[in-house]
């Protein structure tokens, strides 16, 4: 059986992004559906709970600070296992993102995971470099280009490599599918 993955990141104070995309994701959980964990790659983590309490989105999360979240004692980097794959999570402000993925991938590696999901970017990235798989979610109130607030879900069985989906976020928290991104 797929699970789904819920990846979310720099939310940075808009809780109105958040709750869109909860509510969205509270009607998708078992048995409607199979999102069954979610992670949020940092900027934003004071914007979960309110979010979750309005929407009623309770689920295992899988947390790490950002360069903006402050008075949390969260981890920076994360490891966990998902539905047979293990994920290296960070906000990726410590990796520098922006010239190249190889700390991100290093990183991962390292720690024998095959996915790696990262932040800070505000842009929507999906790549592999060296078999693993490399995913920012991009941000769902402050997008740095034009896709404009997004968020994705990772699918995953036991018989398939994982599948992503982008999810955009509209101005009046409509929720659409986006077409590929990477």
């Amino acid at each position: 059986m797929s699970k789904k993955l819920l990846v979310l990141s720099d939310s940075h104070g808009c809780v109105s992004s958040v709750k869109a995309v909860l509510g969205w994701a509270a009607e998708r959980l078992p048995p409607n559906d199979t999102i069954c964990g979610a992670a949020f790659c940092g900027d934003g983590i004071s914007d979960l709970q309110p979010a979750a309490e309005s929407t009623g989105f309770y689920c295992d999360w899988k947390l790490v600070n950002g360069n903006n979240d402050y008075n949390y004692s969260l981890p920076e980097s994360l490891v966990f296992d998902f539905c047979d794959y293990r994920f290296f999570m960070c906000h990726g402000h410590r990796h520098s993102i922006y010239s190249s993925f190889n700390s991100l991938v290093a990183a991962a590696r390292s720690n024998e995971a095959q996915i790696v999901l990262f932040g800070h970017a505000h842009v929507p990235i999906k790549k592999t470099e060296n078999g693993i798989l490399i995913l920012n979610p991009g941000s769902v109130s402050r997008p740095r280009n034009r896709t404009g607030a997004t968020f994705a879900v990772i699918e995953c069985s036991p018989d398939d490599a994982p599948k992503v989906e982008f999810w955009g976020v509209g101005e009046r928290g409509q929720i659409k599918l986006l077409p590929k991104i990477g």
